[in-house]
């Protein structure tokens, strides 16, 4: 059916009507109202704007702050709910790493490419390194560049890398995507937006949310978390986002949540808080698929917001759940707790609910044997990769999604033999660098995808309980957003907040 207004644009279309008086305020905000078409054929769209008026009750209000979206306002008890990115003092972009090659699965892979680099021509260099362009011309980050700091603890060269001889840093595990752990090389020298902040506040107790930002979850976990350094695509793969640190340093001594926030909380619920505490609720609240289907209406205007229990009892269920949420989600490596189940280790069922790769099923580590597809049984509840496969996958493991993402289909896009991926519009085709990767399955491959499908049978088994909670906490009492902004729950450092202000990836240490 031909629905849109224009057939061959594919994106949602919006027409803007801007009018400003020479009386009006620069201090204040413009009003912006919002009116939606209906769905159906495009005569009926036509025939809708030619009976459209201004003074028509059809028209909603938008919300009224000075960088909120051209949207309509929240209603209803999604309304009185605190934003999540009120609930933090700082906000970012994750990395953006801006050429591919430098990215892999397995860390030999950088390590192949990082020696093909250093060891090429200096004809070829600039090319195998892919430089950044700005209007066709080379940009800020080349091979003859010289970057005078480095990122959080790995130092700086003074060497360019048409200069480079020597060995590459030794590639870390990187926040590739939500549930896929993947290896950097974290040289200055090779990132185009690093977003030095992310790098600087990093260790092994950094816990960081990623949500998306401009957009919002249709399906999936509404948030997803990691102990790594995230990729700007980190939740989903696509459209971006933000990342919430729960530390401002990296000796995790300083919460990055305005100062008055969690006093407050201790005193309205009577029970202390701590910074694990509240990251903890946060993620059983939203980091489950009840959340984003529960108010998926409300997220027709881009934003989280998280409602918060003032009932002591259930935020302590909260928390309990949100640690175990957590440690699934960063494989063992943060909030572990042996006595309380949660070992520092990646995270293993029990044993008769745990996936098996029988002797039969292994994946063949022969070149010619490299998978190039995956599949899912679910009458076996078996995941197949290539001629292996892998038993006792339920099949809410196999179909656990990222807002449309199907993980472990993504996570097996970037291991299989044709990793091709396509070229939209007129982008530069990728280094050739990228095509240097293992010529076979790796074991290690293997290990991961293990670890992977507990990690998500696990959360697929916590998605009943975390329902039943977050139905508990919006039938009982709540914290709105007001009491917490009148009690200065949201108020952060004056430097901080205009450095935020100025700019969203500003320095705030």
């Amino acid at each position: 059916m031909a629905t849109r207004i224009f057939q061959g644009v594919q994106q949602p279309v919006c027409i803007v009507l801007a009018s400003r008086s020479a009386k009006s305020d620069l201090r204040m905000p413009a009003r912006v109202r919002f009116h939606a078409l209906p769905t159906g054929h495009r005569t009926e769209k036509f025939k809708a704007l030619g009976e459209l008026r201004l003074a028509a009750n059809a028209w909603i209000d938008c919300p009224t702050d000075w960088r909120a979206p051209f949207l309509p306002s929240s209603t209803g008890a999604w309304a009185t709910f605190p934003k999540l990115d009120e609930l933090f003092i700082y906000n970012g972009s994750g990395v953006m790493p801006g050429r591919t090659w430098i990215i892999a699965p397995d860390a030999e892979s950088l390590e192949q490419r990082w020696q093909k680099l250093v060891s090429a021509p200096d004809a070829e260099k600039e090319t195998l390194f892919h430089p950044h362009l700005r209007g066709g011309k080379i940009g800020d980050k080349h091979s003859k560049k010289v970057v005078a700091k480095g990122l959080g603890n790995y130092k700086a060269t003074a060497k360019t890398i048409a200069d480079e001889k020597g060995k590459a840093l030794s590639p870390i595990r990187y926040g590739f995507r939500s549930f896929d752990r993947q290896w950097i090389i974290p040289d200055a020298r090779l990132i185009n937006q690093p977003n030095p902040d992310i790098w600087a506040l990093h260790s092994d107790q950094q816990v960081y949310i990623t949500a998306l930002s401009r957009t919002s979850p249709t399906g999936g976990p509404a948030l997803t978390v990691t102990g790594l350094v995230p990729d700007l695509d980190h939740y989903k793969g696509s459209f971006g986002g933000r990342v919430f640190p729960l530390w401002r340093d990296a000796g995790a001594t300083s919460a990055n949540l305005p100062p008055k926030l969690l006093p407050f909380l201790a005193k309205r619920l009577g029970r202390p808080v701590s910074a694990e505490d509240f990251i903890a609720y946060i993620a059983a609240t939203a980091a489950h698929p009840a959340f984003t289907a529960l108010f998926q209406d409300d997220l027709s205007t881009p934003g989280l917001r998280i409602p918060i229990t003032a009932d002591a009892a259930t935020f302590s269920e909260a928390a309990a759940i949100g640690r175990t949420v957590i440690w699934l989600h960063t494989f063992g490596e943060r909030l572990a707790d042996p006595e309380h189940g949660r070992p520092a280790q990646p995270p293993r069922l029990p044993e008769n609910k745990r996936p098996r790769m029988p002797v039969d099923g292994a994946i063949p580590q022969a070149p010619k044997l490299m998978p190039d597809d995956i599949d899912y049984d679910p009458s076996t509840k078996r995941l197949r990769i290539g001629s292996g496969y892998v038993e006792n996958v339920p099949p809410g493991v196999w179909r656990y999604e990222t807002s449309g993402k199907q993980v472990l289909l993504q996570w097996f896009s970037y291991r299989k033999r044709k990793r091709e991926r396509p070229i939209i519009g007129d982008r530069r085709p990728p280094s050739s660098l990228g095509n240097i990767q293992a010529d076979h399955w790796l074991a290690e491959y293997t290990t991961e995808l293990i670890n992977v499908l507990n990690v998500l049978g696990w959360l697929v088994e916590l998605e009943a309980p975390q329902a039943a909670l977050l139905d508990k906490i919006c039938s009982g009492p709540l914290i709105t957003q007001a009491e917490l902004r009148v009690a200065g729950a949201f108020d952060i450092p004056k430097k901080t907040q205009s450095r935020r202000a100025n700019d969203e990836t500003a320095p705030f240490l």
